[in-house]
């Protein structure tokens, strides 16, 4: 079965409220067996735009990634980020290629 992934990059305009919603995210995330693979760091813009910061986050499965992102708590934890945050995500299935 393919992984499933969360790719998200973002602009943080409020790091303290952000880090709210990272300690509210870690419940769903935990509860999906979610593993971060990228979390910020260090990032080159090749082409097109991008924003400052790219979190990508791997799930056992496509259905759990959205499944995830669809529960109540991390809903609850997206709506702390929404005011202090600019994003675009984009939930993906992985290739077994």
């Amino acid at each position: 079965m393919p992984k499933g992934y969360w790719i998200a990059t973002m602009d943080v305009a409020d790091a303290a409220v952000y880090d709210t919603y990272r300690a509210a995210n870690a419940k769903p995330l935990a509860k999906y067996n979610a593993r971060f693979l990228v979390r910020g760091g260090q990032q080159t813009n090749t082409e097109g735009q991008w924003r400052a910061r790219t979190v990508v986050i791997e799930f056992d499965s496509y259905a759990d990634a959205l499944a995830c992102y669809e529960s109540a708590d991390y809903q609850a934890a997206k709506e702390i980020r929404l005011p202090v945050a600019e994003n675009n995500m984009v939930i993906v299935e992985g290739y077994e290629g």
